[in-house]
């Protein structure tokens, strides 16, 4: 399948999402504003869902990456289902109208609340990540009068090379079972009336730029099943987690289609059904944070751009070093500075980039951090008492908000007082 273009560009000196300018867009709706195309979001998942159709994949979008609903109806509409790592995850999937046959529930810490409200949902299944995980969840069912269809996600103990931060796959991680025990924790399965286990779970770590972690964790996995059959232990389902890496700088991301190469032998010889989990590489390069220039300061040592953004907005940056392109929205020929494009925070990594050479801006100019898609708003708060920016999704010539600007009223509504 040929690469997605790229919904956001320049013509005639001005940035543009698919066919609106961006500036339009920041005159209507104010900064900051995350803007999403739809475009790219639909065009991403085609991409991974045409070129893993061989294997007829389930395809669980990452809902860590956007939450927002709107983009969650969008890509159920389109055939996702939903990865979730929390029941407020699990919620909004329900609000987007997923099928809950569609949602695959992680993460190392489910309470019994939250199990309870999944298993009332109906979801696909749990890809269990302790044993005392596996005993609260036949538990919970044992007192609803059902059975808990589970996985259990095995810790393949290899390097993902990403960063240390978000690498999820190596032994000394919180997450998943030391896979050298995985026919225990099947047998265990099988000793316990109200859970099933159905499948076997991996993720490595995000994002990823090599095919070689995925190939050798999977060779891992094919041992276990091969394990698991000579005790008489048969799966349904192979989860291989999600991943895959974009380009924020000059990145060189494997294609699905290679993908599909590497995994093809190891899929077909478990004879399993496929699932994955991308997210990142669906919307990472949808979205874009529009900001504004507040002041330009100039020090004998350093040059600094305020802008309205702050690391409340997009914490990327000072929680992972994470490199994201910054591009004026109305480029004007002017000369060029070095700079570190900052926010108002009151910190001192409050900042979306570090000596920087860009065009010099002038108060109230716009830029654009781009690759903002994925983990953009989905990790903003309200640090600092600041309300959360607007999110609005374009398509083609029109745009339509999708979360509306927080007022201050919004920051105190849940307060008591």
């Amino acid at each position: 399948m040929s690469m997605v273009q790229n919904p956001f560009y320049y013509k005639t000196r001005t940035l543009y999402c698919e066919n609106m300018p961006v500036r339009t867009l920041v005159k209507k709706y104010g900064t900051p504003l995350y803007i999403y195309s739809r475009q790219a979001f639909l065009q991403r998942y085609a991409e991974v869902a045409g070129g893993l159709k061989e294997f007829n994949p389930l395809i669980c979008f990452s809902v860590k990456s956007n939450a927002n609903i709107a983009i969650l109806k969008m890509l159920g509409r389109a055939g996702a289902g939903a990865d979730i790592v929390s029941g407020g995850e699990l919620f909004r999937c329900l609000k987007a109208g997923i099928p809950p046959s569609r949602i695959v529930y992680a993460g190392v810490g489910k309470t019994t609340a939250e199990i309870r409200f999944a298993l009332k949902s109906g979801i696909r299944l749990f890809n269990v990540e302790s044993l005392p995980e596996l005993h609260a969840i036949n538990a919970v069912a044992r007192g609803m009068g059902t059975i808990a269809r589970i996985g259990f996600r095995l810790n393949p103990d290899v390097d993902a090379k990403t960063h240390a931060l978000t690498t999820t796959g190596k032994k000394e991680n919180k997450f998943g079972l030391p896979i050298a025990h995985a026919l225990d924790y099947y047998r265990e399965a099988g000793r316990l009336a109200h859970v099933r286990a159905v499948g076997i779970d991996m993720h490595l770590g995000s994002p990823i730029f090599s095919l070689q972690p995925y190939t050798t964790a999977l060779r891992k996995l094919l041992a276990v099943l091969d394990t698991l059959a000579t005790h008489n232990i048969t799966l349904e389902e192979l989860d291989i987690g999600g991943g895959l890496g974009i380009t924020y700088a000059n990145e060189k991301p494997f294609t699905v289609a290679a993908f599909a190469r590497a995994i093809r032998p190891f899929v077909r010889r478990s004879g399993l059904r496929l699932i994955v989990e991308p997210g990142r590489y669906i919307c990472g390069n949808s979205g874009i944070l529009a900001t504004s220039v507040t002041y330009v300061k100039k020090t004998p040592v350093k040059n600094f751009i305020i802008t309205d953004s702050g690391m409340n907005d997009l914490i990327r940056p000072p929680l992972y070093g994470s490199y994201h392109r910054i591009e004026p929205v109305q480029k004007r020929g002017q000369r060029t500075m070095t700079a570190d494009i900052v926010g108002p925070i009151c910190e001192s990594s409050d900042f979306m980039g570090k000596d920087r050479k860009i065009e010099e801006p002038g108060a109230g100019d716009c830029l654009a951090v781009m690759s903002a898609g994925a983990y953009g708003f989905s990790m903003s708060s309200n640090y600092n008492s600041r309300p959360r920016a607007c999110e609005v999704l374009v398509s083609v010539n029109n745009a339509s908000v999708i979360r509306r600007r927080e007022t201050y009223d919004d920051l105190v509504r849940a307060e008591v007082r």
